[in-house]
């Protein structure tokens, strides 16, 4: 029964009551207690037994009325920090939370430590928590979500797997991103980083690359260079290709791909300048110098080169060198597997 509809029955009974007794005896009664009468009709005391214990009933349903909200309160309290938990959760961010009841806290303190990941949309979920499985989807399916609008922009670590996610679906999707992270590469986990050179070097030319030639890596590089085609050279010239190689660690290999490269597109006086001046510099490029000097048949530039070398070295050069003086019919191709031949020498 509720409270209020206690009182109004008690109150209407106890006036029924004092109402029948008064009709019935009129007259007073007295009692003396501690020398001190009390003295009232017979009806009231025949009401007092009843208000007494409607008294009595009321301060009952007080304190436990006020002991129930006060414990309904710190369930309240505990839900939205249970909220706020499997919020966190969900964003790969989990948070400490304070609890007040210990049998919500013993149980949810994992949520601390946890990360929620969602395999589906779930129903029936709070506003704040479906708005947020609803990004989170979002991103999980490839789209951008602009986290600034959701003013979410500063909830995330760099590392955060969504935050980084929607990265990689924001560099789909805008080509202004990926100079972004070109430009500012320290502000972006490695996977963001790769995943932006990796489109910068399918899309643009190397005007544009030569700026972020630090941001390169060797892989990244020669995927560019082998773009290059009679049609676009992709702006290419020898000052570019002077700042990657300076810029990057390149192997014998890298050298003899490019100098394969370049063969296509440069003048052989200006082809053979720049890998003369790299193998004066670098070791790892006398393969792809004497490589070029074959190929543009100067037989005796690569004997002055090979007399200047150590007899054991350059063994296949040197016997391609003895079969094109006397049979210049012999191609580099008929000796040499030129892609394998920095492993066949010191230059690894």
């Amino acid at each position: 029964m509720k409270a209020g509809l206690y009182i109004i029955i008690t109150i209407a009974l106890i006036a029924i009551i004092g109402a029948l007794a008064y009709t019935v005896n009129p007259n007073t009664y007295t009692i003396t207690a501690m020398d001190i009468d009390f003295k009232f009709p017979i009806a009231v005391w025949f009401i007092l037994p009843v208000v007494l214990h409607f008294l009595f009933t009321l301060v009952y349903m007080f304190f436990y009325g006020l002991k129930n909200y006060l414990i309904l309160k710190k369930w309240q309290k505990d839900t939205l920090s249970l909220e706020d938990a499997l919020y966190w959760s969900l964003l790969n961010e989990p948070k400490e939370q304070k609890y007040t009841i210990s049998e919500v806290g013993g149980a949810a303190v994992l949520l601390s430590k946890a990360s929620i990941n969602l395999s589906d949309n779930v129903e029936g979920l709070t506003p704040k928590l479906s708005k947020i499985a609803h990004i989170i989807q979002k991103i999980k399916n490839g789209e951008y979500v602009d986290l600034k609008e959701h003013k979410m922009s500063k909830v995330f670590n760099a590392g955060n797997p969504i935050l980084i996610q929607n990265r990689l679906n924001c560099l789909e999707s805008d080509e202004k991103f990926v100079e972004d992270v070109m430009r500012s590469t320290s502000e972006y986990s490695k996977e963001v980083q790769a995943q932006a050179l990796e489109i910068f070097v399918r899309k643009e030319n190397f005007v544009k690359a030569r700026k972020y030639a630090q941001v390169f890596d060797e892989k990244s590089f020669l995927v560019m260079l082998n773009r290059v085609t009679a049609q676009d050279d992709l702006s290419l010239t020898s000052e570019v290709l002077n700042d990657f190689v300076k810029a990057l660690s390149l192997k014998c290999e890298d050298f003899i791909s490019i100098a394969i490269i370049t063969k296509k597109y440069f003048k052989p006086e200006e082809n053979l300048a720049l890998f003369h001046a790299y193998q004066v510099e670098d070791e790892k490029a006398q393969n792809a110098y004497l490589y070029l000097l074959f190929e543009y048949e100067l037989l005796d530039q690569v004997f002055t080169y090979l007399e200047e070398q150590g007899e054991h070295e350059f063994i296949k050069f040197r016997a391609l060198y003895t079969l094109k003086k006397k049979h210049n019919r012999y191609k580099l191709e008929d000796i040499i597997d030129i892609h394998s031949i920095c492993s066949e020498t010191k230059f690894n």
